[in-house]
């Protein structure tokens, strides 16, 4: 079982509760990298109501849903179809479909980076509505978690504001379509590791992720009622130097009694804005961790890691 915390114990908490959740957080995530976060602001209502919208967008006809496809992009905004990504070092297509929402820049931002726009559904403008209400939700939740990310590397508090200030972060709504015949060797979803900094996951209608833990062992992660599952990425990993943890992770298929049940599922993927720099961090280095990675910016490993994954 991963470890249970709550957020409100360091967003609104005594000194002494801020600090245990710090180093908390900080141990789950050296040791395997998923924790389970209560009191994280995301409102019951508006995650249901997405839910339920996403359900309804994936159900519309394939040909709509194409109209909205952007794999010409790196599938970074908008619809992906069915089996187009894969895990990395697998070829193997991934046995679902995605919709991508991408950050939402504020008019009056004097120098916005050059982002491709959302797409927007004009078969259901609630899709839209609740996808951008949900997305600057897990992007606030987010903020919390590396600021006390932060903290436990010994760094600013706000260290990571300003590096995550108009983020690549993407909001991903997944289905994962009945099985209808032998996938063979393909999975709903291939052993990997995430790109970004952090993944905010808001449920999911069904059982499925499992994590690789220290002794090589897959553990079932189970929905948890009323919290969310929040995990370390690679550009998190690599920024310090392998001290926080990118857990392997998949997501399995159900038994075959079970076949018929579609799957769906929302993480937010939160990225630093492209010209944040990954370079190690030096307080990560020493003898005994000698620095493992070399330089660059979120947007140059981003682009390698979706040319592995083979969405460019």
């Amino acid at each position: 079982m991963i470890p249970k915390l709550d957020l409100s114990h360091f967003t609104n908490g005594t000194a002494e509760q801020r600090n245990n959740f710090v180093n908390a957080l900080g141990q789950a995530y050296e040791e395997i990298g998923f924790v389970a976060v209560r009191n994280h602001g995301i409102p019951t209502e508006h995650l249901k109501s997405l839910y339920q919208y996403v359900e309804s967008f994936f159900n519309l006809p394939q040909e709509i849903k194409n109209q909205y496809d952007d794999t010409s992009g790196g599938g970074q905004r908008g619809y992906t179809g069915f089996g187009k990504e894969h895990a990395k070092d697998r070829n193997a297509g991934d046995l679902k479909e995605f919709w991508h929402f991408g950050q939402y820049i504020n008019e009056s931002d004097s120098n916005p980076p050059e982002f491709r726009p959302n797409k927007q559904v004009k078969e259901l403008p609630e899709f839209n509505e609740y996808g951008e209400l949900i997305y600057k939700a897990l992007e606030s939740t987010g903020v919390q978690m590396l600021r006390a990310i932060a903290l436990f590397l010994d760094l600013e508090e706000t260290y990571f504001d300003q590096k995550i200030f108009n983020g690549n972060s993407i909001l991903r709504a997944i289905h994962y379509p009945p099985i209808t015949s032998d996938p063979k060797d393909a999975i709903r979803a291939g052993e990997h590791e995430d790109i970004n900094l952090i993944t905010l996951l808001v449920g999911a209608s069904a059982d499925g992720l499992e994590v690789l833990n220290r002794k090589g062992e897959w553990l079932g992660i189970t929905e948890v009622e009323d919290h969310i599952v929040v995990n370390v990425g690679d550009m998190l990993q690599r920024l310090t130097n392998d001290r926080l943890k990118s857990t392997t992770h998949r997501v399995v298929n159900p038994p075959q009694n079970k076949w018929s049940e579609p799957r769906f599922s929302i993480p937010f993927f939160l990225h630093p804005s492209p010209e944040a720099r990954l370079d190690c961090l030096s307080s990560c280095i020493s003898d005994e961790n000698p620095k493992k990675y070399e330089d660059c910016s979120a947007n140059e490993f981003l682009m390698q890691r979706l040319r592995e994954i083979g969405l460019i």
